[in-house]
């Protein structure tokens, strides 16, 4: 049985200016993405994406909330379906956060907490054709998200909807499911309506800005500025992400 790929197996972060190359989405497209002669590539893409999130790492800092980072596999292999369509950095809570919450949860249920997904966490993705920045909850990270409808039902919706509606140019997302929810015209009625079918466990939860980057039109995310745009509005969500994830600031999982 293989071995699973190490989410802790992290390229060297680049240093100096980061500067997107064509090569880093082609490398994301089929039939590029399933061909490991593309690993390089991807790779290059990949020590781009560290860069990037350990920068914000420093800056969330900065802002007074402690995070750590780690990266997504770039080779084609039986956990990302032998191909590699989308690379992102994630941003989690640190380890002293992970211990506190396993505490909470109990050594069953906060087993699997080193796995970056099972924590609501900070993402800037690179696929094929866009670039991304988003604060996610998997449903694996069910304790997050109940943290997160726990709160809202003591201190009602307005204090979330402002958090939200701070957040111009992004939209919350369901789940894949199509409807639109853009972040600065949200009512307290559409958050309302959101939680109604929002379920921890069942449902990914997003709140997410995309950069449309199709071939033939990628011109802007290859000027010198863009990564610094990526790493801007990604600190843009830490007050949602404080808001929103379980911490001894932010305790409502146990909430009644």
């Amino acid at each position: 049985m293989p071995k699973p790929p190490s989410d802790r197996d992290e390229p060297k972060p680049l240093e100096g200016p980061i500067l997107f190359e064509e090569s880093d989405f082609r490398a994301l497209v089929p039939p590029l993405a399933a061909n490991p002669d593309y690993n390089a590539h991807r790779l290059a893409a990949r020590r781009k994406l560290l860069a990037l999130g350990k920068r914000a790492v420093v800056a969330a800092g900065a802002l007074g909330l402690a995070l750590e980072c780690r990266t997504s596999l770039h080779n084609p292999h039986q956990f990302n379906g032998n191909r590699v369509t989308r690379l992102w950095a994630y941003l989690t809570r640190a380890k002293k956060d992970k211990s506190a919450l396993k505490r909470q949860l109990g050594p069953e249920l906060g087993k699997d907490l080193d796995s970056a997904y099972r924590n609501a966490y900070l993402c800037v993705g690179l696929e094929g054709a866009a670039l991304e920045v988003s604060l996610r909850i998997h449903p694996d990270g069910w304790y997050d998200g109940q943290n997160l409808v726990n709160r809202v039902k003591r201190e009602g919706v307005k204090p979330w909807l402002a958090e939200l509606n701070a957040l111009s140019g992004f939209r919350l997302r369901l789940h894949d499911w199509k409807g639109e929810f853009r972040c600065g015209t949200l009512t307290p009625e559409k958050l309302e309506e959101f939680l109604k079918y929002y379920t921890p466990g069942d449902h990914q939860l997003a709140v997410e800005k995309r950069y449309p980057a199709p071939e033939g039109a990628r011109g802007g995310v290859f000027e010198p500025g863009c990564a610094e745009e990526l790493q801007r509005e990604l600190l843009r969500l830490v007050p949602v992400f404080r808001f929103t994830a379980w911490s001894q600031e932010s305790d409502y999982l146990l909430s009644r």
